[in-house]
């Protein structure tokens, strides 16, 4: 028995569930089209490159949240959710999470992007536990800000601890899977790290590292998990 943390976007999913869910407010018109548009790009720029400022993208991302009624956000999620985000889900990323599965491993998704637009993401690959950026809610609406600490660099280690220590798993085996850079913290922290599809720094890092590199695109089998 082991622990299986996954990130999200571009590991799980073929794509980013941040951006999209960006562009699905751009296209439904609940953000300025222009201006949103231009800033959620030269934030994922950032991210990209690894220098992204989390608190300053957490007040633009979480804005819309609080902008608008629970309702029409619930309603517009649903919509993203079988337009957006079904499409870009892997079959070799539920094989491998099968395989996780049947093992008796403990599956978490651990994701900066926030819990509203990921909870519905994790529930549909099967997968309860979620450790992801927590935006606030006061008298049954969002605040536009976060509680807690963002799941982003080391944050995501901070994080993680506590759910294994709250779950009493802090002596198991731990696998995580990522394909980012801003990632490399918590894979260095854990005894079998997996760069899934990585970007080039990522990869660098792996090979120089030797850790596993893994692809879940283009209806690869996933690789036997080691044990």
């Amino acid at each position: 028995m082991a622990i299986a943390l996954f990130d999200l976007d571009n590991t799980l999913i073929a794509g980013d569930s941040d951006c999209l869910w960006g562009e699905y407010l751009v296209s439904c018109g609940a953000v300025d089209d222009q201006q949103f548009a231009a800033a959620h790009r030269q934030f994922h720029e950032q991210y990209v490159q690894g220098n992204l400022d989390i608190d300053s993208f957490l007040e633009f991302a979480l804005r819309p949240l609080a902008e608008n009624s629970i309702d029409d956000l619930l309603k517009w999620r649903e919509d993203f959710m079988r337009s957006l985000i079904e499409p870009i889900v892997l079959p070799a990323a539920e094989r491998l999470i099968e395989s996780h599965r049947s093992a008796g491993d403990h599956l978490a998704i651990v994701t900066a992007t926030n819990s509203f637009v990921t909870t519905p993401i994790a529930h549909r690959l099967g997968i309860n536990s979620l450790m992801a950026t927590e935006p606030e809610v006061v008298n049954e609406r969002y605040t536009g800000r976060y509680t807690g600490t963002p799941t982003f660099q080391e944050g995501k280690i901070a994080v993680v601890n506590n759910w294994l220590q709250k779950n009493d798993l802090i002596n198991l085996s731990c696998y995580f899977y990522s394909d980012s850079l801003n990632d490399i913290p918590l894979l260095e922290s854990v005894e079998h790290p997996v760069a899934v599809d990585p970007d080039e720094k990522l990869a660098d890092v792996a090979n120089k590292r030797g850790w596993r590199i893994l692809t879940l695109r283009a209806g690869e089998q996933p690789v036997d998990i080691d044990y």
